[in-house]
């Protein structure tokens, strides 16, 4: 450990700190999360529906693509509504007018305001207070609500079938007819959908706020942020600022002053025997890129559903390709071919730490990982297909089928294949470095390496610690530590260290350089990226000390990425400092884009929707995806493609990616990113704010909202940034193919 002691001990004062905050509030996750109420019943005691059917509902919305048609809880796709928020403000009206027909003859729009006004604060009362567990585990509802209940379900069994008088409202959701054609199957997800809508509403024992901390915007029921949502909320913004203010003086005043050593006058590592199973990462890198071009395709044509719901310029696609599949496969995909990417990045460098050996039958583990993702990819998207298009029966679709996470849609059964996948990579990672610590001299930088290597290869595994019936607040707990800490987390510490240890052996960066920026990253990145993954999980059916800790440490997520245009500029310079490194210029150029978008993806639009004030009214609308896209392709992307580009300039080094598509790509990728911002999701995002703002998530969602022409123009113009981004990744994926089956000598 040396003279990095003290960053040691800091890095794992982070890691004890930080987990044991996740891991003890994760401890009030399982405690405070909404219950699934054993009966709900009538005021004559007559059962209604009991546990075991909204479970069955909870089943069948997970069949249907869950997260992947609209959203519950805030969290699923854009296009069509909430559904939490949408069947709450139905039942809502349906209480009403069933009540102002009952005592004044007449509907409630047609009441003078103080008759409405009396009708609210009844239906506040009974909303709120008068629908709770009790000791039995029952909760009783009012024959109205029952009226109510039953009015609301009717509309969602004949929207999720093929009632000719919602055809309209099925193509501006991008659903396809008989999205659900069983219709007992349809009668138990309308259950699930009012368990979510009931703890949306209903006071949690003891508090005034209800089990989603208000969530969603609903004035008919006095859904408004709580005190301690403002409260939070101001603090996360002195945190950013007080982090901010810290960072800068601890880089000025504690910052290595080493020279930096003089470039040597040949590229060091073309000057390495390339192992079999380097050889081997070319249709790694192949697969990489064909998985990239499948996924921005799909893209394109996700975002021409929310245009035509069921027709691609009108020829009808859904009955085969349905929005929800599409934009399954569009998700799935991309944690596809950016963990490639990575997994091809270290398989690269373990012989190079291995002093340029490979271990016995190192080659032959790189071939089967190969084989295995391949199967892990064909036979969850066969899996997809069976499980939306209701071939497969409802007892295999959790294991086989699709899941209904976000990121995480997968059958159970082959998200343990992948994890499998991840471990194997793990193996043959750790026999190549471990062994490299038996050689003399310091080890700092291969330690902090290796400890990155197996962060990447063991978090994808708290995906599996929910299962089918497993209610949201807990299932998002765990859903979150795969898409936000073992993405945004791990698999950063991972990029810091992997390209410390690249450009220390190019000799462009000192050793101690290298080992201090990769111990002050990992420390700084985990610190808000541990527990900062609750900020995730505000309005998931969670307590105000989740709130806390959200709010407060992903403000200093942001903290690192005031310095990345400090780094942008240092990877930039990197390919002028000797004539050789002149071919290494297009993985620096993504390397590059990588600083510019965390910092504008990740900071300036992470921090837009991480104040819980801002997510109370920007959760589920497009502001949300700005962040996504930004962040995701932005960051990770790139990240992955640079990868690519650097390990092809070495398993092929005669080839010579072409200086004309490469530039015009790269620029593509990048105005293309920029446009569908601009064009499309930042202003309808703005537009949503407003509505959520003004009338509640379910207006900002909903068909008269998001169908007005200026909307669907701005969804038209969109498809331009679309085509110009999907000519930038083909361009891309053409230069890496070329590179992969080029005959050129290796060496």
């Amino acid at each position: 450990m040396g003279s990095y002691k003290k960053l040691w001990y800091t890095l794992l004062a982070v890691l004890t700190l930080t987990f044991a905050l996740l891991g003890y509030l994760g401890t009030e996750v399982y405690r405070q999360a909404p219950p699934f109420p054993e009966q709900y019943v009538s005021r004559s005691g007559t059962v209604l529906l009991t546990k075991d059917d909204i479970l069955r509902g909870q089943s069948a919305w997970q069949s249907t693509g869950g997260m992947e048609l609209g959203s519950v809880l805030g969290h699923g796709a854009y296009q069509a509504p909430d559904w939490t928020a949408d069947w709450l403000h139905r039942e809502l009206e349906a209480w009403l007018d069933i009540t102002a027909q009952a005592e004044h003859g007449k509907a409630y729009a047609d009441l003078d305001e103080a008759q409405q006004a009396a009708l609210q604060a009844r239906l506040r009362k009974e909303y709120r207070t008068q629908s709770a567990v009790d000791a039995e585990g029952k909760v009783t509802l009012s024959d109205t609500r029952i009226q109510a209940v039953e009015k609301t379900a009717a509309y969602y069994i004949a929207l999720y079938g093929d009632a000719p008088e919602l055809a309209q409202s099925r193509e501006s959701f991008a659903m396809k007819n008989n999205t659900l054609p069983d219709l007992e199957a349809r009668e138990k997800l309308s259950n699930f959908f009012f368990w979510t809508a009931w703890s949306a509403a209903t006071n949690r024992p003891g508090s005034d706020a209800s089990y989603t901390n208000n969530w969603p915007h609903e004035p008919l029921v006095g859904n408004v942020p709580t005190t301690e949502n403002y409260m939070w909320s101001f603090a996360s913004i002195v945190f950013l600022l007080a982090g901010i203010g810290f960072l800068v003086w601890g880089y000025h005043f504690l910052r290595s002053r080493d020279d930096e050593p003089k470039v040597p006058a040949a590229d060091p590592l073309a000057k390495i025997t390339l192992t079999p199973s380097q050889k081997a990462l070319w249709k790694y890198a192949a697969l990489t890129v064909v998985l990239f071009v499948a996924q921005v395709l799909l893209g394109g044509l996700v975002a021409h559903y929310t245009i035509e719901g069921q027709h691609f310029f009108g020829i009808e696609i859904s009955k085969i390709l349905p929005y929800s599949l599409a934009r399954t496969w569009h998700l799935q995909t991309a944690l596809f071919w950016i963990a490639t990417g990575f997994l091809t990045a270290g398989l690269f460098v373990a012989p190079i730490v291995n002093g340029g050996k490979d271990p016995k039958y190192q080659a032959l583990g790189v071939n089967l990982l190969y084989i295995a993702l391949f199967i892990v990819v064909v036979g969850s998207y066969a899996g997809n297909f069976f499980a939306i298009t209701q071939i497969m029966p409802p007892s295999l679709n959790f294991w086989f089928g699709h899941q209904g996470y976000e990121y995480l849609d997968l059958g159970r059964f082959w998200q343990i294949l992948l994890y499998v996948g991840f471990l194997f990579w793990l193996f043959l990672m750790l026999r190549c470095t471990v062994s490299a610590f038996k050689n003399g001299g310091d080890k700092n930088l291969l330690a902090i390496f290796v400890a990155s290597i197996v962060g990447v290869g063991m978090f994808y595994g708290p995906g599996l610690f929910y299962g089918e019936h497993t209610t949201l607040a807990v299932m998002e707990y765990w859903r979150w530590w795969v898409v936000h800490l073992w993405v945004e987390g791990f698999f950063e510490v991972f990029a810091t260290a992997a390209l410390a240890f690249i450009f220390y052996n190019l000799g462009l960066v000192s050793y101690r350089s290298a080992t201090v920026a990769s111990l002050v990253a990992g420390s700084l990145f985990l610190v808000g990226g541990v527990p900062g993954t609750f900020h995730h999980l505000y309005f998931t059916g969670t307590t105000t000390p989740i709130m806390a800790a959200g709010a407060s440490f992903s403000a200093l997520e942001v903290v690192p990425l005031v310095l990345l245009g400090h780094e942008a500029y240092e990877h930039w310079s990197h390919q002028h400092a000797a004539p050789w490194m002149k071919r290494l210029r297009w993985p620096l150029m993504c390397f590059v884009a990588v600083a510019f978008w965390n910092m504008l993806g990740a900071g300036v639009f992470g921090f837009l929707i991480n104040p819980p004030i801002s997510l109370y009214y920007l959760q589920g609308l497009n502001t949300t995806a700005v962040h996504a896209h930004a962040a995701l392709f932005g960051v990770y992307g790139f990240l992955a493609l640079g990868f690519v580009l650097l390990v092809g300039c070495y398993i092929k080094p005669d080839y010579a990616y072409s200086e004309k598509h490469m530039q015009l790509g790269f620029w593509l990728l990048n105005g293309g990113l920029v446009g569908m911002i601009v064009s499309s999701l930042l202003p309808i995002g703005i537009f949503q704010a407003a509505a959520s703002i003004s009338h509640g998530l379910w207006y900002a969602r909903s068909e008269a909202f998001m169908q007005q022409g200026f909307l669907e123009l701005f969804r038209w113009i969109r498809m331009l940034a679309d085509c110009v981004f999907i000519g930038g990744a083909c361009l891309f994926a053409w230069q890496v193919v070329k590179m992969s089956v080029s005959k050129s000598k290796t060496v």
